[in-house]
């Protein structure tokens, strides 16, 4: 199936089937999704919590709105994205750190000054636009994009969902006292045969109300 196909017949599932789980294979192919997945200025601000048993699942209930529970205890796995609430300078040197040993620098001075951008930008977010948290929550909705259409592709069903109490999930996560705060989640796993949403046609605004050619 090509990527247009799979965008096309994608949607988000209403109903699981519980009886279904991922794969041990696909599942760590999609955590290497995760992992790979791009972001401003490469600063991954972001960590993932995986509920891949049912026990771990339920765990989760008590942060997730009544009409999502379902979604969350009948899936196969529950990513939970956690974003950074503040850049701190012992994150950047981690960042460059990582890059250096990948290899991603041929120049004695090239990680320097990749370094120093990064810095420059982060800073200015943090600093002056003083908008740093939402700028790198705003980073796991990329995650997301690559982590809905990767499934999409390996023809496993997701549900984006931020029908969640943020600061119960961060309570539950035990991320009060740390530098990361819940932002969404996200169900994956096999639909029901009775999931109506499946058979409902895709509605989007024409092209013509979308997109401008300049």
């Amino acid at each position: 199936m090509s990527i247009l196909d799979t965008i096309r017949t994608r949607y988000t599932t209403k109903h699981y089937d519980a009886t279904k789980a991922i794969s041990a294979e696909d599942l760590r192919a999609l955590r290497e999704v995760l992992r790979l997945c791009p972001s401003s200025v490469n600063l991954q601000p972001w960590h993932f919590f995986e509920a891949s048993t049912r026990e771990a699942r339920e765990r989760l209930l008590p942060a997730i709105m009544d009409f999502n529970r379902d979604r969350v205890l009948d899936a196969s796995v529950v990513f939970v994205f956690a974003a950074h609430k503040a850049v701190t300078e012992e994150y950047l040197d981690k960042v460059i750190g990582q890059e250096v040993a990948d290899g991603r620098f041929s120049r004695e001075d090239a990680a320097a000054n990749v370094d120093a951008g990064r810095r420059q930008f982060a800073h200015m977010h943090e600093d002056q636009l003083k908008d740093s948290r939402v700028w790198m929550a705003h980073q796991t909705y990329i995650a997301m994009g690559f982590l809905l259409l990767a499934a999409a592709q390996m023809g496993i069903d997701a549900t984006p969902i931020e029908g969640l109490y943020q600061d119960k999930m961060d309570e539950i996560l035990g991320l009060k006292d740390t530098n990361l705060a819940t932002v969404f989640c996200v169900s994956l796993g096999y639909r029901s045969a009775n999931d109506g949403n499946a058979t409902r046609p895709k509605s989007r605004m024409p092209l013509s109300e979308v997109l401008t050619v300049l």
